[in-house]
Order: structure tokens, then sequence, then C-alpha cells
């Protein structure tokens, strides 16, 4: 049986630590909230690469500030999953022109760019810069692999990311781009696991040894996928929780938080425990990340999880 660890997608997400629910009255630096972090689970999920790029200077406080076998996974940078980014992520010298009125809003989604502020996608830059963007990611995460603290890089694609030739010839220059590092592959699109494409979409990834993002999610949305416990790397299974709170998910909302307030039952969370076990029949190590990231939901589920799990 593989070794299944345990952690949330985030250890700073403000509605935690405005909780006041885990961490203690002395952790009121981001140093030592990591610190106190690492003391509680194994691994954690940093999400907040995302919407900005890491940086060496700070992954290398990452690796300093946890114990020798902490694991941190990071998520893709948005260019990189070809969602909308922000403009101001980007370094100054690479940022293109304001693209026009018409590609300000997100594909599927009610939200707009902020006044002055548009989201640029990766079809606005010069090839050569987004050859950059992919250079500098990569170096950022550097440290983290050197001290052996970096798991996976994990690509969470949108929605409007189909099954097809194209998207599959993308997912094998993600990996390309990142020779060093392991990727996973989150999708938010249920036609890559419908009856038509479930086989071909795990066999292409077990051929290519790249983990599927299992996931409990709201269920009936486009974006939606079942509940399914699948490992497709002998190396690793990955699996993230995103809460079901089915009215808030696709809602309009200032930030995505909402959309993750939920809190597990016992009784819910025992119903994934038999999945987990096959997932590490199957694979080497199982992470699960509680990403209901809502207050001290993530680590009180986390929690309960781990002691289910052993």
């Amino acid at each position: 049986m593989g070794r299944v660890l345990v952690g949330t997608a985030s250890w700073t997400d403000k509605s935690l630590i405005d909780s006041h629910a885990f961490y203690p009255p002395e952790a009121k630096t981001a140093d030592a909230r990591l610190r106190y972090y690492a003391t509680q689970f194994p691994i954690v999920e940093v999400d907040s690469t995302y919407y900005f790029p890491p940086t060496e200077r700070n992954a290398a406080l990452w690796a300093q500030r946890t114990p020798a076998h902490f694991t941190f996974h990071i998520k893709a940078y948005s260019l990189l999953t070809r969602h909308p980014t922000r403009r101001e992520s980007l370094p100054e010298e690479l940022r293109p022109p304001p693209p026009p009125n018409g590609d300000t809003q997100p594909p599927g989604r009610g939200r707009r760019a902020r006044a002055g502020s548009p989201f640029v996608y990766a079809s606005h830059l010069p090839a050569e810069a987004f050859d950059e963007v992919w250079r500098q990611f990569r170096e950022a995460l550097m440290p983290l692999h050197s001290s052996g603290k970096l798991g996976v890089v994990h690509f969470q694609f949108p929605e409007w990311f189909l099954p097809g030739a194209e998207s599959r010839d993308y997912l094998l220059e993600c990996a390309g781009r990142l020779p060093d590092y392991q990727i996973a592959v989150e999708f938010r699109n249920g036609a890559w696991v419908n009856e038509r494409n479930r086989e071909r979409t795990l066999g292409f990834l077990r051929e290519h040894s790249l983990p599927f993002t299992c996931v409990d999610m709201p269920q009936g949305f486009r974006s939606s996928l079942p509940p399914m416990a699948e490992a497709t790397s002998p190396a690793l299974a990955y699996v993230r929780f995103h809460g079901r709170n089915t009215e808030a998910w696709e809602a309009s909302h200032a930030s995505a938080t909402p959309r993750f307030a939920y809190l597990y039952t016992q009784a819910e969370l025992a119903g994934w425990v038999p999945r987990i076990e096959a997932l590490a029949g199957q694979a080497r190590e199982v992470h699960v990340l509680m990403n209901n990231c809502y207050r001290d939901n993530a680590t009180v589920n986390a929690r309960q999880l781990g002691d289910l799990l052993h």
C-alpha cells in the first residue's frame, strides 16, 4: 500500500487567518504560520501561484521554514493553463498592449476585469514572451526542487479546455516545458471523462505518467467531474476536495472564497476512504488536499480525514 498524506490548499487564506480557529495567537507572521502549519500537516498546495507567478526568493524561504520531508505542491500560473490572467501579474517588460474590449471578459464567466487592468491571455503574448514566462516560472521553483520539497505542479484547466488532439498536445507541452518536475492535471469539463472519452483520457494520462486529479466537487455543472478514484501514474495519485456548495459554485462573487464555503460531514469524508485506499494500492503515494478553504473548514476536514484513514 502506498503512503497517504493529507493537507490543505493554502495556509495563508485570509478567512482562515481571520477566523482565529487554527493558528495559535503567537503565529502572527507568514513565517510563523508556515512553521506552525508544517507541524500539523505534511503537505500543502500553494494556490497563490495561480494568480501571481512564484519567485525564487519565496521558494527558497518556503524550503528553509519547513521540515526536511515537507512537500509543497504548486498551482500553475493562470497564463499557463489558458485562463484569463491579470495584466499586472506579468513582469512589466512582458505585458502586451491592452487587448480589444471584447477580450477583457473571461470566457464562461460573468467576472469583468477591473478598470484599467484587463485580463490577458497567452495568445496576446508574442511567442518569445510566452517562452520567457515559462522559463521564469520553471526557475523560480528550483529551490524547492533542489531541497526535495517540490511535489507536483498542478495544472487546473478551465471548462473551455476541451478533449481533443490539440489539448492533449498541450498537456505534453506543459510536461515538456517543466522537464525536471512532475505535473498533475485537473480538468473542469465533464466531457473529458464522459462515456465517449473516459478511457481515452485516462489511457493517455497513464501512457505519459501524468497524475489525473481526482476531485470531490459540486455536481450538475458543465465544469463538474464525477468523484472518480483513478491513479494514472505509479508514483503519485492526487485528490482535491472542493466542497459541495452547489448554490455558490458558479454564482458571481467578489472572490473565489465563497465557492468553497462547505464543511464536509464525517459520513461524507468516510465515503472517500475506500477510494483513497484503492488509490494507495495503485500508486506509491496518495496526496489529498482539502480545497474547501473557507475559515477553518479545510483544516478541520483534513484532520478528520487523516483520522479516518489511519
